[in-house]
């Protein structure tokens, strides 16, 4: 490839990628005059990609929406990781995916190179990807607001807390964030004054206002890092408090982080604090960490779990109410 052709293939995608760019930027992405973005971007346009120039003091670019433009380039680095991710895409707790992924994914292996659809295929004989339970959001919800969040535009949307709360929001989007089952949107409410977290599956009517807003510093590393904060920080319907027979380290490796925290009392021992507005769920993600604990608090979870025990100690007895034969050596 050339160094003209690869250029035009970057100012391609960075076109795809922003609404509207100033020239300015565009040269400085590149590495290249302002004389040289001009001439690209005719290129393109009598390659048929409709670029449109702005007015303004900087002037600039802009790849229309909505018109015929010939087929997506891609390398191959982005053709496995699209079909990889399409692949798995059933994972990601989204309404209707699986079927729309596998639809999208025949299309794309009908003009990926040879060598190519044999990678992509192998991978995927290769890998198992089970779906994961929990509440599904609308995907047409996931796409408004991801535009606003690329755009930096202000979204407005009906919101239903966890304690069945209705209330409307106009907040600054900052990213959307998946952890393990659900989808959450990171934002600045700009009623509260403060960054927020809000579940996608809860938020109805997604609707971008189109006034652009200057982004705001973030207060943490990383976006999935302040969810993770959030949802450790925020009250529970039930807070438990659990003495664990096992290291800190050791449940650290089998508990995700954002489950509770964890506090060493010794080499052997650890308290463990979570919480969940279902108690079921957290009766068994205590459970889940397969070693001997303590409940010291709540009440009622100790009651689910008593209720729980025996539940399974009736589903070991046979009909005749006596024990299973144990398996053979």
């Amino acid at each position: 490839m050339t160094e003209t052709s690869g250029r035009l293939l970057q100012l391609l995608s960075l076109l795809q990628a922003r609404r509207d760019w100033p020239g300015a930027e565009l040269a400085d992405r590149l590495g290249v005059s302002g004389r040289t973005i001009r001439r690209d971007v005719e290129r393109l346009r009598r390659l048929g990609y409709p670029v449109d120039s702005l007015t303004g003091p900087a002037g600039g670019y802009q790849l229309r929406a909505g018109t015929a433009i010939p087929p997506l380039l891609l390398d191959d680095e982005e053709a496995i990781a699209i079909a990889v991710g399409l692949r798995t895409a059933a994972r990601a707790s989204v309404t209707g995916i699986e079927e729309t992924a596998v639809r999208a994914l025949v299309k794309l292996e009908q003009v990926l190179p040879g060598h190519l659809r044999r990678r992509v295929r192998a991978l995927g004989s290769a890998t198992i990807s089970p779906p994961l339970g929990g509440p599904t959001v609308d995907p047409q919800h996931l796409m408004v607001i991801a535009a606003a969040c690329r755009e930096t535009e202000r979204l407005r949307f009906a919101y239903r807390s966890r304690d069945g709360t209705d209330s409307r929001r106009e907040v600054e989007p900052h990213a959307l964030v998946n952890l393990g089952r659900r989808w959450y949107l990171l934002a600045w409410d700009r009623r509260r004054e403060n960054w927020r977290s809000f579940r996608v599956d809860r938020l109805g009517r997604p609707a971008s206002t189109g006034v652009r807003f200057a982004a705001r510093a973030l207060p943490a590393k990383d976006p999935a890092a302040f969810v993770r904060e959030s949802i450790i920080g925020a009250p529970s319907r039930f807070e438990a408090r659990v003495t664990l027979r096992a290291s800190a380290d050791e449940i650290a490796s089998r508990a995700p982080a954002h489950w509770g925290t964890i506090q060493p009392i010794d080499e052997h021992t650890c308290q463990y604090h979570t919480g969940d507005d279902d108690l079921g769920w957290l009766a068994l993600r205590v459970a889940m960490l397969d070693v001997d604990f303590e409940v010291h608090e709540p009440p009622e979870l100790v009651e689910h779990l008593r209720a729980l025990a025996q539940r399974l100690e009736r589903a070991t007895l046979s009909g005749a109410g006596e024990p299973l034969a144990a398996p053979a050596p």
